[in-house]
């Protein structure tokens, strides 16, 4: 079992930042990489970043230049810096670690980004 505990939400003004964490802990086993992702209301979640176990990055276009990726191998954490908000980034932001083994996917709980005009 593995656990996934996030952290760093809250309510930013326009052009602000924020930095989300995601702690992973329990039976991790071989690890292929971890990612954010968002759900806004009324829509789909959306991919974020992810960043692979060989530490390779991508992003969604929307969020390209102003957000970060990375990981602390260490305590098995990754991070989001999130610079030059908008309202438009407003939604639940997830952590998702993806793994080889079964199931290979696990999601945190979520924590809300609320960016005001």
């Amino acid at each position: 079992q593995v656990q996934l505990v996030e952290s760093g939400g809250g309510l930013v003004q326009s052009g602000g930042t924020l930095r989300l964490s995601c702690a992973a802990s329990g039976s991790i086993g071989r690890l292929v990489g971890m990612g954010w992702f968002r759900q806004a209301p009324g829509k789909q979640r959306e991919l974020v970043a992810i960043i692979t176990n060989s530490g390779i990055t991508s992003y969604a276009d929307s969020v390209k230049g102003r957000f970060t990726i990375s990981r602390d191998n260490a305590l098995n954490t990754v991070y989001l810096q999130m610079n030059s908000l908008k309202p438009e980034d407003t939604a639940v932001y997830y952590c998702k670690l993806s793994r080889l083994g079964s199931p290979p996917d696990y999601w945190g709980q979520g924590t809300q980004v609320t960016v005001s005009s």
